[in-house]
């Protein structure tokens, strides 16, 4: 029979579609005849942007992640209420979606992250495999102090991810000990489509790689950006995705999806972001430096943080010295990794071996 995979999505942001879509290309590429079906409300045109081939893409949103209005500013009350309101319909959520999987044959569900994958799973008698670098109810944790109704949604998460058949950890994670069966693997993300010099032409890009930074925050965007400090970097040229950016001679608007942030990385001195695993992730495996905005009310941060600088040059900012500053910090050497490591980038290709090895296990 033909494999047919269902990979579950997280719906919080743009970084869970990608990194899963990462994995789903290298699946595909590994065995063209795999049929893909992704469970996620991302769009399209992101999920292309990684994956070639074809793919059924069933629009469904079975967790909450984090409400935001922009890429660092939560409403963590917005977001109780959601999650416990998705709770109260976890019965017919997880009836739809049995009833889906098996009248399309699905043999195993692949998720990044939603803890209700597994219990959909366990319902379809199908096994469960999940990716991360950290588990919701770890995020969800850190802010019972301030809004004990996550104490509950806390303990439903993690029963939901005590029935996941095997994790498959990613680096610059939390321990994630909710978990049974965990596998370590490498960093996962998409790769440059485009050579160094096809871009240069493309874009007419003049400035030396190191005078060329990346500015990404993230699919939601930050509105903030002091795009003014830009003025004071006339010879330097800047990247951004953001379609409201200002327009300035040296700041350059790539649009999406013909360009992706892995694609242009090649060409940079240093990537400034705020902390996400898939664009921290691409960074690591192109060895781009990273310069990033600490973030304090969200427990992914500081892991990422910290282990980001074993791996790569970076510096870390306060939000200040961003938001506020003159961004003079560019003119200043990066902070060389503290206890270097390989970096391992074969983390697509152990999942997608995994996954294969169990469609083709007798």
């Amino acid at each position: 029979m033909r494999p047919i995979l269902y990979i579950a999505i997280t719906n919080h942001g743009f970084g869970h579609a990608t990194r899963a879509a990462a994995v789903a290309a290298e699946i595909q590429r590994l065995c063209p005849d795999v049929l893909l079906i992704l469970v996620t409300t991302a769009p399209r045109w992101l999920l292309e942007g990684y994956i070639s081939g074809d793919f059924i893409l069933r629009p469904r949103a079975y967790d909450i992640g984090v409400i935001q209005s922009d890429s660092i500013t939560m409403d963590q009350a917005a977001t109780v209420k959601k999650l416990q309101e998705l709770k109260a319909r976890q019965v017919s959520i997880i009836a739809s979606e049995v009833n889906f999987i098996k009248q399309n044959r699905v043999g195993l569900i692949l998720a990044d992250l939603p803890p209700l994958a597994a219990a959909i799973a366990k319902a379809a008698d199908i096994p469960c495999y999940m990716m991360s670098n950290f588990g919701w109810d770890f995020i969800y944790q850190a802010w019972q102090e301030e809004l004990p109704e996550f104490g509950e949604i806390v303990e439903w998460i993690q029963a939901c991810f005590a029935q996941c058949d095997r994790l498959f950890r990613l680096p610059l994670h939390e321990p994630m000990s909710a978990f049974p069966h965990i596998t370590d693997v490498g960093f996962t993300g998409g790769t440059p489509q485009y050579s160094p010099d096809q871009l240069k032409q493309a874009l007419n890009l003049t400035a030396p790689k190191e005078q060329t930074v990346l500015l990404t925050f993230g699919g939601l965007g930050l509105e903030q950006i002091p795009y003014q400090n830009l003025e004071q970097f006339a010879d330097w040229q800047f990247f951004t995705f953001d379609r409201n950016a200002p327009n300035l001679p040296n700041l350059i608007k790539l649009s999406s999806p013909e360009y992706r942030p892995v694609d242009v990385m090649p060409l940079c001195y240093c990537m400034i972001s705020k902390p996400g695993y898939s664009t921290f992730s691409e960074a690591c495996r192109q060895n781009l430096p990273i310069i990033s905005i600490t973030r304090d009310d969200f427990a992914e941060a500081p892991v990422l943080l910290r282990a980001t600088q074993s791996y790569v040059s970076h510096r870390i900012l306060q939000p200040a010295e961003f938001f506020t500053g003159t961004w003079e910090f560019l003119h200043e050497p990066l902070t060389l990794p503290f206890q270097p490591q390989g970096i391992v980038a074969d983390g697509n290709h152990d999942i997608a071996q995994a996954i294969l090895g169990f469609f083709n296990t007798p």
